[in-house]
């Protein structure tokens, strides 16, 4: 069992900015701290950091105190980094009362344009090392309460994202039938679906969102929908392949094979399927229609090979 201590408890009202140290915090159930800028009906209503990695970057030379990178609470003895998305942080009082309940929920982030921190700081160390968690059970949290780890529930809900890549959805002009459609299936199908986002057919923007996903977020499953025909704006399947650890061929062919018994243009469609880590990325179609066809050939089969991603299941 992975155990810590609560060091510091900080607080802002502002985000980008340093928190100020607090003798107490009150943590609200899918919520957030209350009084602090993070707090909101989101997965990054909490930031953790561990203690020795500011003790480490002190001995650089800095003179980091506690809540300078933006941080909720500071942990000694927890590397967060080492931990999967879905762990629970259990914290007890120094009573032995329970305390507030934390599901991790993303490891690291973007440091935005005009951070607050990285101007001060000249570097900011929560992109790298910094954890965010959603609260599961609220409560009070103290300097000197302890932290306890739990690791993720093996029989969880699969997670899911869906990115629909238009340049006219991402600009306006048209709606985006496809993404909503991919959600509504996925959720009758038992994912949680965590995002669906619409960007435009920009090589790197997929590849950016492609790896915050599978990197940061750690989900089970990215749906992108759109950019993979023939015209010269369709990045897809390149930005696809590129942030892959390993093809997964399997699964795009298979879609191909049963569209063809459809429509003979299926075989116009440049389809990639591949793994980033634990997550499984699958193209789609861009169309509503397409969509709905290509996901019901493919999700029966793919629970089990998600299973093994994560280790709950066996060849």
């Amino acid at each position: 069992m992975i155990e810590g201590k609560i060091r510091a408890v900080c607080l802002s009202g502002q985000k980008g900015t340093g928190k100020k140290p607090a003798a107490e915090a009150h943590f609200i159930e899918d919520f957030g701290i209350e009084g602090d800028a993070h707090a909101g009906h989101w997965h990054r209503q909490v930031s953790l950091l561990s203690y020795e990695k500011v003790e480490e970057f002190n001995k650089n030379g800095a003179s980091v105190r506690d809540g300078d990178f933006g941080e909720n609470l500071v942990v000694e003895g927890i590397d967060f980094r080492t931990l999967p998305v879905g762990s629970m942080l259990a914290i007890t009082g120094t009573d032995g009362s329970k305390g507030p309940v934390l599901e991790m929920s993303q490891i690291g982030k973007e440091c935005h344009h005009g951070c607050a921190i990285r101007r001060r700081m000249g570097v900011c160390i929560m992109p790298v090392n910094g954890v965010f968690a959603k609260v599961v059970r609220g409560g009070y949290v103290r300097p000197g309460d302890r932290m306890t780890v739990t690791p993720p529930d093996p029989d969880r809900p699969f997670t899911a994202a869906v990115i629909t890549v238009s340049d006219r959805s991402a600009a306006g002009l048209r709606e985006d039938l496809s993404g909503p459609a991919a959600r509504e299936i996925l959720e009758k199908a038992g994912y949680q679906v965590l995002e669906t986002i619409v960007i435009p057919d920009e090589p790197e923007e997929i590849k950016k969102q492609l790896m915050r996903l599978a990197d940061q977020r750690q989900v089970s499953l990215v749906v992108t929908s759109g950019g993979t025909g023939f015209s010269m704006r369709d990045n897809t399947p390149e930005a696809t392949m590129a942030v892959a650890d390993r093809n997964a061929p399997g699964i795009a062919e298979a879609i191909i094979m049963k569209s063809l018994q459809i429509t003979d243009r299926a075989m116009l469609t440049r389809l990639a399927s591949v793994i980033r880590g634990q997550t499984l990325i699958v193209n789609l179609p861009g169309s509503p229609k397409a969509v709905k066809e290509d996901l019901g050939f493919i999700l029966g089969a793919l629970q089990h090979g998600l299973g093994i991603l994560r280790g709950s299941a066996t060849d």
